[in-house]
């Protein structure tokens, strides 16, 4: 998806409002260790918008990533169903979410991941080609037990 398609998918204003508050919400994360701002912002088929940042942990794997943080916001308050999610760092290259927020994302769909570069360009993929071949709850296959008495 082109930038363009995007601003057709979504509307230019909420693609607007979405880099913007991507790029604030990037302006609280907590990274003490990596010293790796990432800010994230997500919009709901409600037409809401929750965002988010990495809050890190001297327990390295009690950290939570921007993309997760802005989705377990909108869950909790009841949105499940996502049009897009907007994603900033201060970096001069693409960053895409790591491989647990994009199985995170995959679980709610496939909606634009847009990356806003540190000049505020902006790169758009979708969650499937992030992650092609995600686990979800078709893999869950239901488990017979062998009864033998």
């Amino acid at each position: 998806m082109m930038e363009d398609d995007l601003e057709s998918y979504l509307g230019k204003q909420t693609v607007k409002d979405l880099k913007r508050q991507a790029i604030e919400a990037k302006r609280n994360a907590y990274v003490p260790y990596s010293h790796f701002p990432v800010g994230a912002c997500i919009y709901t088929n409600s037409g809401l918008f929750y965002s988010g940042c990495n809050v890190e942990n001297a327990s390295y794997g009690l950290s939570i990533c921007a993309e997760r943080t802005a989705v377990v916001k909108a869950v909790s308050e009841g949105n499940t169903c996502f049009r897009a999610i907007a994603l900033s760092t201060d970096t001069v290259g693409e960053v895409w979410p790591c491989g647990a927020c994009r199985q995170f994302l995959s679980e709610f769909g496939n909606f634009p991941v847009i990356f806003i570069g540190l000049d505020g360009t902006i790169k758009v993929e979708m969650v499937y080609h992030l992650l092609p071949r995600n686990f979800s709850k078709s893999d869950l296959k239901t488990v017979v037990k062998d009864n033998k008495d």
